[in-house]
């Protein structure tokens, strides 16, 4: 994912309430989110690649989203994929900080990530290019290609235009969040972050949904969970996307683990 917005115990009746874009090269094999063949009780997208997802649920409600870190020049030849974290907590039995501290031990062998992990009630998120192990507080975030919060044009943007669309009150309007997703607007040079990759390209990444030459969002996805424990997930090839595929949906009520 490049952008993911969350909402923690701050809309009334929903204490997760999830809205990312995955920003990918076009040419990468994936496959839709649905129900894993190999781990049933895992749902998500796949990177047919490496097997790995950017963002995944399980029946028992756990949750996990990865998002690269931009660093242009500091890269690891042969480094695991980044995907297998979110995949590893999904395929786990590990509370989320005991799961993000293990991943913090072995960070040092991937590429620059940012790992989301947990449940409604309790998300840790852990990078190797941070300060550890976070546990998080109710409260809205954002989180692209940078720490969490970091503030560029498009986490700015993102929370702002996130919650006016929970603002309402009552169930998550997932219409809204999903034009949330699809903002386009690029902002001014003089704001731009300066990762390295040179000003067309950073102006070509700041919107919320990227569209650049064989680069952009791919896939739009909005999960909910209610406090009755209802975990709703929806995920839309993004706007202008070649796919065209109809929209994949699924809702169900969170089961314990065994």
């Amino acid at each position: 994912m490049c952008i993911v917005l969350l909402a923690l115990d701050v809309v009334p009746g929903y204490p997760l309430v999830l809205a990312g874009n995955r920003d990918e090269f076009l040419d990468r094999p994936s496959a839709p989110a649905g129900w894993w063949p190999d781990a049933p009780r895992i749902l998500g997208g796949r990177d047919l690649r490496s097997g790995g997802t950017w963002l995944g649920v399980t029946r028992g409600g756990r949750l996990a989203v990865v998002t690269n870190v931009r660093e242009p020049g500091r890269n690891l030849a042969g480094a695991p994929s980044r995907g297998d974290l979110a995949a590893g907590y999904l395929r786990s039995s590990l509370e989320a900080g005991a799961y993000a501290a293990a991943v913090a031990e072995r960070g040092g062998a991937y590429n620059g990530f940012n790992l989301l992990v947990g449940r409604a009630g309790r998300i840790a998120v852990v990078s190797n290019r941070g300060e550890g192990v976070r546990v998080l507080r109710p409260g809205r975030y954002g989180l692209s290609n940078a720490r969490l919060d970091t503030p560029w044009p498009k986490v700015t943007r993102g929370k702002s235009l996130f919650e006016n669309a929970l603002a309402p009150g009552g169930p998550p309007d997932v219409e809204a969040l999903f034009a949330v997703l699809a903002d386009g607007s690029v902002p001014g040079d003089d704001v731009l972050p300066e990762t390295g990759v040179g000003l067309e390209v950073e102006r070509a990444l700041s919107p919320i949904l990227v569209r650049a030459p064989g680069y952009g969002t791919r896939v739009s996805t909005v999960v909910t969970v209610s406090a009755s424990g209802r975990l709703t997930l929806e995920e839309r090839d993004a706007p202008g996307s070649s796919a065209g595929a109809d929209p994949r949906r699924f809702a169900f009520d969170i089961e314990e683990e065994a």
